[in-house]
């Protein structure tokens, strides 16, 4: 090739990607979808976790929910109460209070506690086990089955099988939710992060019944019922539930269960 050739090789490449660099500039310009600053300004405070969480597709799918009203300033469960506080700033509006929460386990069926009905050696997870012969191997059909997909789910490293059981880390838990959808046996509720006791069990099993597969469960006696002065704990379908609002911690519930299955 002559260098002549080579030249107006040369000019024609660069004059081509002049012409696509100018075409891609205007378009850019032309085309550009308007987006509210309030919105930059919301994404740069939320913590980039893109956990989900809150219910959107990531901290912009939630940051562009704040601006347009189809979400509240606090609805990053992981910010909490002082990126609320910032979000409610930069919208103009009163965060209001903004009440932390944790994930609890409603199952204290350890390894020890509960019985096992046979040998699972399938797929250690969860959702894979609860489809197996009464709802997985564990003997208590509503009991933790120990295989971690809460575990997988958790993007903040919150919760571990201890003993055979979820446990959750108190401190280190943001209260996304992912290990609630997780769980194939619902065991896994969001709950105060002030609330000192709980019942821990989940079971709707009579009493006979769940004692033959459990040594911990709830058999729904309704002891701690009637000896709660504040009327903050109440059993229904064999099982006693603690209302957070009303409980002040006195710690009765917890001494006269005989299952020692609530805890402080």
């Amino acid at each position: 090739m002559s260098i002549i050739g080579i030249i107006l090789a040369v000019i024609v490449v660069g004059a081509t990607g002049l012409f696509i660099g100018i075409f891609l500039g205007v378009s850019d310009k032309a085309f550009a979808v308007e987006t509210d600053e309030r919105e930059d300004a919301i994404l740069e405070v939320l913590p980039g976790n893109n956990c989900g969480g809150c219910g959107y597709a990531g901290c912009s799918g939630l940051a562009a929910a704040i601006v347009t009203g189809e979400a509240e300033v606090g609805g990053c469960p992981v910010g909490g109460a002082p990126v609320a506080e910032k979000i409610g700033a930069i919208m103009g509006v009163d965060a209001g209070e903004q009440e932390r929460e944790v994930a609890f386990v409603k199952c204290g069926g350890t390894c020890e506690k509960a019985k096992t009905e046979y040998e699972y050696c399938g797929i250690k997870d969860c959702v894979m086990a609860s489809q197996m012969q009464d709802g997985g191997a564990k003997g208590c059909a509503y009991g933790c089955l120990g295989y971690g997909s809460c575990v997988a789910a958790c993007p903040f490293d919150a919760i571990h099988i201890v003993d055979g059981i979820a446990v959750v880390d108190k401190e280190a838990c943001k209260a996304c939710g992912k290990c609630v959808a997780a769980c194939p046996k619902h065991l896994i509720e969001l709950i105060p992060y002030k609330q000192q006791t709980f019942v821990q069990c989940n079971s709707n099993e009579k009493g006979k019944a769940l004692m033959d597969v459990c040594q911990v469960g709830c058999i729904g006696c309704r002891l701690c019922e009637k000896n709660c002065e504040a009327g903050a704990i109440t059993v229904s379908n064999f099982l006693a539930h603690i209302d957070a609002d009303k409980c002040t911690n006195c710690g009765v519930c917890a001494e006269k269960c005989p299952r020692k299955i609530i805890k402080i």
